[in-house]
């Protein structure tokens, strides 16, 4: 329902209205979970997992420049630039911006123009025959012949309208819009950190797989040379064929696991050049086997900081966040719904029959005063679209508080997975270098006839196993690494300052 208003004291009172006018609905009012204060009260499972150098005195790794790898920084920095993940979430993020300009705009009036020509022509049966049969002029016929001659009509003016605010409808509606910016630009830094997280994660893969191809390949030539050794001894008479057997035997399973390992460098240098949006084949010089491949990666150490802060700073937190906030907006947009709408209204323009008399001040015309809309019956509508509303931000709050917990529970376990890992490499070595020291040791008595070739085959395959065993170790602890990154939020930071 529309009503005039036309109080000469209704701008002022609709003024006054207006300055004083209230945003509806609840306010956002953002709680943070309370976390435990330390990690020994934070972990969940044996106290032997809790990451050692933990410590509230230093801020948690950011970034991925934390491994001192120049081609991994390279990649990196090519995968923020070509991902085509990443440039969806960024044009998503723009048309949230966009969006909400869209929806701030109803704070501003409205103004529009329009100018036309028309040439028409009324029905000599119309309501103005009604009309004139009505009064009964004596030249009625006359009359009606000449309304109904075709003629033009010209027109030309503009209109404007502005709402007042009065419940806070708009202010709610730019506030959710706002909150969806936010939410956006979290997801942003969300895809950023899991395009991250997995070029990282595909580059160690890379450079485990080739430092098991440095390994295995060193291995088998150790492996012919000392085939050549044992057919040499017994040729002498010195062994029996039964060892340059066996000897052969090893050396062909060596062979056996290099395609093997050549077939995962090649998926791994794929997955990182499709993750930097290029064809097969584009990086592979860049990511070709270093010099030091067998070197084993050195780690930073892993400094954290309290659990509730390090949670906060993941962007799937802001996002949540950030939707609870325009859920709660949302209810506001609909409680206002509930109430009148004020809307002041103006026109001005010219109309006229007569092209020459158009631009005359006599064909002016001109409407100004405000309009009332008032909700009466809508069958409950509106009064059901705030319940709405509300579900949907209870819905919201208990994701949110779900994403906080769920990022606890992924925060502890990366934490706890790295530390077993680290534990246990430390370990591994210690047999590495122990089967290391009893193949020489296994050689020196072969070569001197002290025992058979099978010891020295034997300890020659814990020392292999060792080895390869320690390598994966190594390569799972720069991957855990990469993970508790991850799980920190470690690259979001740096996502929402871009």
């Amino acid at each position: 329902m529309t009503r005039s208003l036309r109080s000469p004291y209704c701008a002022a009172w609709l003024a006054a209205l207006a300055l004083a006018g209230c945003a509806v609905g609840p306010d956002f009012k953002p709680e943070t979970p309370a976390a435990p204060p330390s990690f020994a009260a934070w972990h969940g499972g044996s106290p032997a997992l809790i990451p050692p150098q933990a410590r509230t005195d230093t801020p948690p790794p950011a970034g991925w420049t934390m491994f001192g790898d120049p081609v991994l920084d390279a990649l990196e920095a090519r995968a923020l630039a070509a991902n085509a993940d990443l440039q969806t979430a960024a044009l998503r993020f723009l048309q949230s911006r966009a969006q909400r300009s869209v929806v701030e705009s109803q704070k501003a009036p409205q103004i529009n123009a329009g100018a036309g020509v028309s040439r028409l022509r009324q029905s000599e049966n119309g309501e103005t025959r009604r009309l004139l049969d009505a009064i009964n002029p004596p030249n009625q016929e006359q009359l009606i012949q000449v309304l109904s001659e075709p003629h033009y009509f010209y027109q030309a003016g503009f209109d404007a309208s502005w709402e007042l605010d009065l419940w806070g409808r708009i202010r709610r509606a730019v506030e959710s819009a706002d909150a969806n910016v936010s939410a956006s630009q979290a997801l942003l830094a969300q895809v950023q950190l899991s395009v991250q997280a997995e070029v990282a994660r595909r580059y160690f893969e890379l450079r485990a797989a080739q430092h098991q191809i440095k390994i295995a390949r060193d291995d088998i030539a150790a492996s012919e040379e000392t085939l050549e050794l044992v057919k040499a001894r017994a040729d002498g008479g010195l062994t029996t064929d039964l060892d340059v057997t066996r000897q052969s035997a090893q050396a062909a399973d060596l062979r056996a696991r290099l395609p093997q390992l050549l077939a995962q460098e090649a998926l791994a240098v794929n997955q990182i050049t499709l993750l930097l949006g290029d064809r097969p084949g584009a990086l592979q010089s860049q990511l070709a086997a270093p010099s030091d491949a067998a070197a084993a990666t050195a780690l930073p150490d892993l400094s954290l900081g309290l659990p509730s802060e390090m949670a906060l700073r993941r962007p799937d937190i802001q996002v949540a966040q950030a939707q609870l906030h325009a859920a709660t907006a949302n209810i506001g947009v609909a409680v206002a719904d509930l109430y009148p709408r004020i809307t002041i209204g103006a026109g001005f323009g010219f109309q006229s029959v007569d092209g020459d008399s158009f631009a005359d001040w006599g064909s002016r015309q001109w409407s100004i005063g405000p309009s009332l809309q008032m909700p009466i019956f809508d069958g409950g509508r509106r009064r059901a679209t705030v319940t709405l509303r509300e579900l949907q931000q209870q819905e919201a709050a208990v994701s949110y508080q779900q994403t906080v917990l769920k990022a606890w529970h992924e925060i502890d376990d990366a934490l706890s997975a790295y530390t077993a890992e680290r534990l246990r490499n430390v370990q591994l070595a210690e047999r590495e270098r122990s089967s290391r020291d009893a193949l020489q040791l296994a050689r020196v008595r072969y070569d001197h006839g002290l025992t058979d070739f099978l010891v020295q085959l034997d300890a020659q395959r814990t020392w292999l196993q060792a080895q390869r065993e320690y390598t994966e170790s190594t390569s799972r602890l720069a991957l855990g690494l990469v993970a508790v990154s991850k799980a920190l939020g470690g690259a979001g930071e740096l996502a929402t300052k871009s």
